[in-house]
């Protein structure tokens, strides 16, 4: 049965072959812009809906679709990609010494069914000195990153806590996608 990731992030993919799954990655090209007023947990659920429909629109009814968001929140502030060094050092400040919720909404989609869940992960930094953050900046690894981190890369120094799901805050819960896979044509261990 062929499985498409609505996903360009290689994190996403990692954890799908953790999964010992074949796929295709076709990422979905959409808006992902919060609407006003919008909670994170129903941002993450709305977009994750809308990578799934936009590649469902462009394949027949029989593949497994998979698509994936993830929003770091700090209260209701969702902090998504850092747009330059600033806004990367302004996000870290504010995740420094703070517990944060990371959502990932994970949508499975086969046919006219399309199941979703919601994976919600706090996350709590130690104090991160502005000399840190500034160097960590200077690695790359904050770019493209929700919240400005990488929780499986160097980013994980920050990490005091986790209370949660690891691959939820990496982008993409296992727990919560197998047990969506499982009522596909595709099952996990079978």
């Amino acid at each position: 049965m062929p499985i498409i990731l609505a996903s360009a992030s290689p994190r996403r993919a990692e954890l799908l072959h953790q999964l010992q799954l074949e796929f295709e990655v076709v990422p979905a090209d959409i808006d992902e812009s919060p609407q006003e007023g919008e909670s994170p947990l129903a941002y993450v659920q709305r977009i994750a809906q809308a990578k799934a429909a936009a590649i469902r629109e462009r394949y027949s009814q029989h593949e497994v679709i998979i698509a994936a968001d993830t929003a770091v929140c700090l209260g209701e502030k969702i902090y998504g990609k850092p747009a330059d060094q600033a806004d990367g050092m302004q996000m870290l400040a504010s995740l420094s010494d703070q517990t944060h919720n990371v959502y990932t909404a994970v949508v499975v989609s086969q046919g006219t069914t399309i199941e979703g869940a919601v994976s919600d992960s706090e996350v709590t930094f130690r104090s991160i000195s502005p000399r840190e953050a500034e160097s960590y900046w200077r690695t790359g690894e904050p770019l493209g990153k929700a919240g400005g981190y990488a929780i499986q890369g160097l980013g994980a120094i920050f990490v005091k806590r986790i209370k949660g799901s690891y691959t939820g805050v990496v982008g993409l819960p296992l727990y919560e996608l197998t047990q969506l896979l499982n009522k596909t044509t595709v099952q996990i261990l079978e």
